[in-house]
């Protein structure tokens, strides 16, 4: 390198172990309660996403709410590939295809809430079920990135394969059309 060259500056690889991918979208709905409440918005989740929801139980007391630990109050779903993407669109119809900027973190994830069910498309109402809320956190990842979570031989990944804010938004903006606030 000569000296009127000056530094190279390294362009962003666009390899195939570059590309985002979604990893994960995990649907949860709290209702604080155990019961038939629950017991509904088991029903829900599990008639919008085709899997079998997992209870939740309480961490610790909360005698105002009359939570007790161990108590189960909430239902969650994990969902991956591409029941995940199918899912992720529909939900991101619901809230009109905006997300706030505050909602991505350093790493890449980012999560939104609904605030009515039967905001998602293709989801209609049952009077017997009822109305839920809920919030939908969404795991973006570059191929690679199981190397760190792996049981046998775990190692440290690199800098150029962890997702940061940027990426994750311009991600979402290019393949789900999403405005960010």
């Amino acid at each position: 390198m000569s000296a009127d060259e000056g530094p190279v500056l390294q362009q962003p690889s666009t390899g195939p172990l570059s590309r985002l991918r979604v990893e994960k979208v995990a649907v949860n709905i709290s209702v604080g309660s155990s019961g038939e409440n629950l017991e509904r918005a088991v029903q829900v989740l599990e008639s919008m996403t085709g899997q079998k929801p997992v209870r939740k139980e309480a961490k610790r007391s909360v005698r105002d709410f009359g939570i007790r630990k161990g108590e189960p109050i909430a239902c969650i779903v994990t969902l991956r590939k591409e029941q995940a993407v199918s899912f992720l669109k529909r939900a991101l119809d619901a809230v009109g295809g905006k997300i706030p900027a505050s909602s991505f973190d350093e790493y890449g994830n980012f999560s939104f809430g609904i605030k009515e069910h039967i905001d998602i498309p293709g989801t209609r109402y049952v009077p017997e079920l009822g109305i839920f809320g809920m919030d939908i956190c969404v795991v973006l990842e570059k191929p690679g990135g199981r190397v760190k979570r792996r049981r046998q031989r775990p190692s440290n990944v690199g800098n150029a394969q962890r997702v940061n804010r940027q990426e994750a938004q311009s991600f979402m903006r290019e393949n789900f059309g999403v405005t960010i606030l």
